[in-house]
């Protein structure tokens, strides 16, 4: 079953004491100062350079420490010190629910190798975390922030999440635009924002974890930006067809056991949905039993040898093409437990979107906020 992970996400605040130091040394042998990509040309700071196409994983000879920068000529008058965002390339613009930003959003990579998803990718994306005492003993005391899950926008006021991450929270957060954990040198900032309310299906048993579903609703919306976005969602009945590839996303780890690593760059993972019969069937072939029944609140998917989703992804979604070959998405899935990972013929299980969708639309409508955010249209 996917449970809560232990990860420290980075803040403004809590950079590492060396990423303080940002000299560096040119080419030429003359002193520069590490700066992100998109602020640097070949002679000055600079935001009219357009796109870089950025390797994700550090050159061991770069003299910067973050793979976000480059060592740039000092210029002869310093930049502004508050934060500056590259020009955007024009593109058609692009209205509704659900776009995915498959080369990603103005930030270039390259040099994934364990799936890393492009940054702003997945813009419906967040992570859920809880805010929790340092010593439980001292409630009112230092507080930490832990994240548990993951999640999905489905309007700028509310993520869809599953309900065995947040059923025993008392205090929520979550934080959207996020990609690396581990620094906060994206050229797009994190956004986060508390819970104000949390609903939960009434039919939920964290036991065998039917209803799978909970809504987050938060104090105040998130920014749109090129980075944040919000998914669509399946109308009722409409499921994910057998065969049908779809991304599941998530920062838990990519394998059980001690083998497995958590992820500091959001990771994606292509799985072919399961038939719901075909499923149970796989299923019953684990210690589950031939007895087994899979709820109607549940469906699969994966099942391949390799990389799947595992430990520390429950809440994340499920996002399926409305169309094929399209960049365009809606949420089929709410990750929600499974036997093993990655194992061939063992497919994953998540909360089932269209079943569940008309219990979303009754709570939507009920804490006061349109449907219309997540409609297909």
């Amino acid at each position: 079953m996917l449970k809560a992970l232990l990860l420290v996400l980075a803040t403004a605040s809590s950079l590492q004491p060396n990423e303080d130091d940002v000299s560096c040394t040119l080419d030429d042998g003359s002193i520069g100062e590490c700066v992100p990509h998109h602020l640097c040309d070949i002679n000055r700071f600079t935001v009219e350079t357009g796109l870089a196409f950025i390797t994700i994983y550090r050159n061991k000879s770069s003299p910067c420490l973050s793979y976000l920068d480059t060592c740039c000529p000092v210029p002869a008058e310093r930049p502004p010190e508050n934060p500056i965002t590259p020009k955007r390339v024009l593109q058609t613009p692009r209205t509704g629910c659900g776009w995915r930003n498959s080369q990603g959003a103005d930030l270039r990579t390259t040099g994934e190798k364990d799936g890393e998803a492009k940054f702003g990718e997945f813009p419906w994306m967040v992570a859920v975390m809880e805010i929790k005492p340092v010593n439980p003993v001292q409630p009112e005391g230092p507080k930490q922030v832990v994240y548990v899950g993951g999640g999905s926008l489905i309007s700028l006021n509310i993520v869809l999440t599953a309900a065995h991450i947040v059923a025993r929270a008392k205090s929520l957060r979550i934080r959207a635009g996020e990609w690396d954990t581990q620094t906060t040198k994206e050229i797009y900032p994190f956004q986060d924002r508390d819970v104000a309310s949390v609903e939960i299906h009434k039919d939920f048993n964290g036991a065998n974890l039917f209803f799978d579903v909970a809504l987050l609703f938060l104090t105040r919306p998130v920014d749109s930006a090129p980075h944040v976005g919000v998914v669509c969602l399946p109308s009722p009945q409409d499921y994910a067809l057998h065969g049908t590839r779809c991304f599941a996303t998530g920062w838990g780890k990519e394998k059980f056991g001690k083998e497995g690593r958590y992820q500091t760059i959001l990771r994606k993972v292509e799985l072919p949905v399961v038939e719901h019969n075909a499923c149970q069937t796989l299923l019953r072939m684990t210690r589950l039993s031939k007895h087994f029944k899979l709820h109607s609140s549940f469906i699969c998917a994966g099942g391949e040898r390799g990389p799947e989703i595992c430990k520390g992804d429950g809440g994340s979604p499920l996002s399926c093409p409305i169309e094929a070959g399209s960049d365009r998405y809606m949420q089929s899935g709410i990750a929600a437990w499974r036997i093993g990972c990655g194992d061939e013929g063992n497919p994953g299980t998540y909360g089932n979107v269209a079943y569940l969708r008309d219990w979303i639309d009754e709570k939507v409508i009920a804490n006061g906020f349109s449907t219309q955010s997540y409609i297909i249209s």
